[in-house]
């Protein structure tokens, strides 16, 4: 299903299953070794959390929610917003964490990327060199599971021809195929060649309500960051009912760059590397009462 999709939005794609790659090597360098064993998503909060005016009591832990959706110990790849309560500003949040279990403490290898103050750009920062908690705020896509090795469904995209991002085209290829039925799916993928359009949300919650789109973009920061970047997907074909992002990507890399993956800007050069699992549950947390659909992009 992925590979016929694929090859109508890139000159060149692959799919197949393949053993897990060994996830705690470069350029991953995650806490655990795949993405196996009893795959689950995670929605928590919500975009109205954050917009048309923020809500920053909307603060929740990932040791918290790993049990929430009956796993804990698991290891936690996502999107998500860090927590204002912890960092002093608003920032976006690159959750990478095994979760503490009854035998191990939690191993935090996320990112967060900010507004530099000195200079405006993208400070990307490794979550642990300052902070020692696993909380995180307002919003967050997570796919959890047991961290282990097996098999995982590897993607190989090539050239954009199409107007879709990667994402979004994964995600309406599953929704065109299956229909009614929600799939979900997340992993991990390497933007290995080429650059992508990221944004970051400046440090200072906006003072102004955001009503639409147009508001919220002229809020965000835009950058054009440079390939390897290392993305963490969570998609659903569909949302069922429950109010949910049906696609939220963050990826961070080795030279100080990351944030919120939109699309890649080079489609002629680019190059994507993605290993992904089909979740069995869907858990919903904390759905915001109050809705609306602005600011999901």
């Amino acid at each position: 299903v992925l590979q016929k999709g694929l090859k109508e939005n890139f000159a060149d794609a692959q799919v197949s299953v393949v053993d897990c790659p060994d996830l705690t090597q470069e350029p991953f360098n995650f806490p655990a070794k795949g993405i196996c064993g009893r795959p689950r998503i995670a929605d928590v909060g919500g975009v109205p959390y954050l917009i048309p005016l923020v809500q920053k009591e909307k603060v929740y832990d990932l040791n918290t929610v790993a049990k929430d959706i009956e796993l804990p110990g698991a290891f936690i790849l996502g999107a998500g917003a860090a927590s204002s309560r912890i960092l002093g500003v608003n920032a976006e949040l690159i959750p990478i964490v095994q979760t503490k279990s009854e035998k191990k403490p939690a191993v935090n290898g996320s990112y967060i990327a900010q507004i530099n103050p000195a200079d405006k750009g993208c400070l990307l920062e490794k979550y642990s060199s300052k902070y020692t908690d696993c909380e995180f705020g307002l919003l967050a896509n997570l796919y959890a599971c047991e961290g282990q090795p097996g098999k995982v469904i590897e993607v190989k995209a090539n050239g954009r021809t199409g107007e879709l991002n990667f994402v979004s085209c994964l995600r309406q290829i599953l929704e065109k195929h299956y229909g009614e039925k929600p799939v979900g799916m997340g992993g991990t993928f390497i933007i290995q060649k080429g650059k992508a359009k990221i944004h970051i949300m400046p440090p200072e919650f906006s003072a102004c309500p955001l009503n639409t789109d147009e508001d919220v973009n002229n809020w965000l920061k835009f950058f054009e960051m440079k390939a390897p970047l290392i993305c963490q997907p969570v998609i659903v074909s569909r949302d069922p009912g429950f109010d949910l992002r049906v696609e939220h990507t963050h990826c961070f890399s080795h030279h100080g760059e990351g944030g919120h993956y939109h699309q890649d800007t080079s489609p002629d050069s680019v190059r994507y590397l993605g290993y992904f699992l089909p979740a069995e549950l869907l858990f919903r947390i904390d759905r915001p009462q109050e809705t609306h659909l602005v600011g999901r992009d």
